[in-house]
């Protein structure tokens, strides 16, 4: 699966978003090494910290399945449903990310639904807290 098919599948996953309170659309698409697509899209919550982000949801989603070996996630976001630029994946999102995958991890992020930056894990998370620690 190329990067431009992954973010496609991330855009198709933000139109499906929960957001009533922010309006703030975010959609994942995880990339699984067996080449299995898990989707997520962030899920928000009236009283906010049971909010839970798009990349979780793709993560969780594919380890509910017993996938656990990930090559690749794409992320887009934007108010209203269109892409703004960036969106990131938070700290929380870094970190669940950082437990299953490693340094060199690839996250492409869209800018639009035709450009993107691709950068890595380690580039997000430096210094990273990992299973590795807790051996």
């Amino acid at each position: 699966m190329t990067d431009k098919e992954l973010l496609s599948l991330a855009v198709n996953a933000m139109k499906k978003s929960y957001s009533p309170y922010s309006n703030c659309k975010v959609g994942a698409a995880l990339l699984c090494k067996n080449g299995k697509v898990f989707t997520g899209t962030n899920v928000e919550n009236a009283s906010f910290s049971p909010t839970v982000c798009a990349e979780r949801v793709a993560v969780f989603k594919a380890v509910s399945e017993g996938e656990t070996e990930f090559s690749g996630i794409a992320v887009v976001g934007g108010k209203d449903g269109k892409i703004n630029g960036i969106f990131a994946p938070c700290g929380v999102c870094r970190q669940v990310l950082r437990e299953f995958c490693d340094d060199d991890f690839p996250i492409i992020l869209g800018e639009s639904e035709n450009d993107f930056k691709k950068v890595t894990l380690k580039e997000l998370l430096p210094l990273s807290f990992s299973p590795d620690n807790v051996r």
